[in-house]
């Protein structure tokens, strides 16, 4: 079939054929790089002290608009306590925080997740990883150019089948990870559900100190 019947029959425009994702510009990609660098050190800079950093530190010309857009698409919550914290989450799949004041001293007892942003010579890509607590090895972990539920899902069952479930699995309240198709997989194998308090990273500080080690020291 030529190209003209085959967009027509999936009803598409024929120019929707040549479309090429535009990705992000050479000065995103470099904004994204200082940005990821200085959450690590500090993440509890907002996007409104990020904004003043880079463009007083580091002599950029940007506003707080893109860095808030940058933020959301590198997946970065700032810690600050949040407004209305009284009120419920409204959420489904919204999970206590199990691991104050835990006494962990066993693998496979706890494990921690999270996903992160890797800078690439052009571009860039996201990691997921587990680690076990106790030991800290990790147990898993893929890099993907998505951020998707079934990656996430895909990566924890083939942790789970190589080194057996581990009895908590902690991670934030990210939208993977408040996705029925990960909660699911989580109770199917009878683990507790532990999730960090909203806006508060440091709760799954295992994790975040791997990623500080991993970019700093290998990336």
């Amino acid at each position: 079939m030529s190209i003209v019947k085959q967009c027509k029959s999936l009803g598409l425009q024929k120019s929707s054929y040549y479309c090429k994702p535009k990705g992000e510009s050479s000065l995103n990609q470099l904004l994204m790089k200082a940005i990821d660098k200085k959450y690590l050190e500090c993440p509890f800079y907002g996007t409104r002290r990020m904004t003043t950093y880079l463009n007083m530190d580091l002599g950029y010309r940007v506003d707080r608009k893109r860095i808030k857009r940058l933020y959301r698409l590198m997946g970065l919550t700032t810690i600050y306590p949040k407004k209305n914290l009284s009120k419920p989450n409204l959420a489904e799949y919204k999970y206590p925080y199990l691991l104050k004041d835990l006494e962990i001293n066993r693998s496979n007892q706890v494990w921690a997740s999270d996903i992160t942003y890797i800078p690439m010579f052009r571009g860039f890509m996201y990691m997921y990883a587990i680690i076990d607590v106790y030991s800290r090895k990790i147990v898993g972990w893929d890099v993907s150019n998505t951020m998707s539920v079934e990656w996430c899902k895909s990566v924890t069952s083939q942790a789970i089948d190589t080194y057996g479930k581990p009895e908590i699995f902690n991670t934030d309240q990210g939208s993977q990870f408040t996705s029925p198709i990960f909660i699911n997989e989580l109770k199917k194998h009878d683990i507790k559900i532990s999730m960090d308090g909203k806006g508060r990273a440091l709760d799954n500080i295992y994790i975040e100190r791997f990623w500080r080690t991993i970019k700093y020291e290998h990336i």
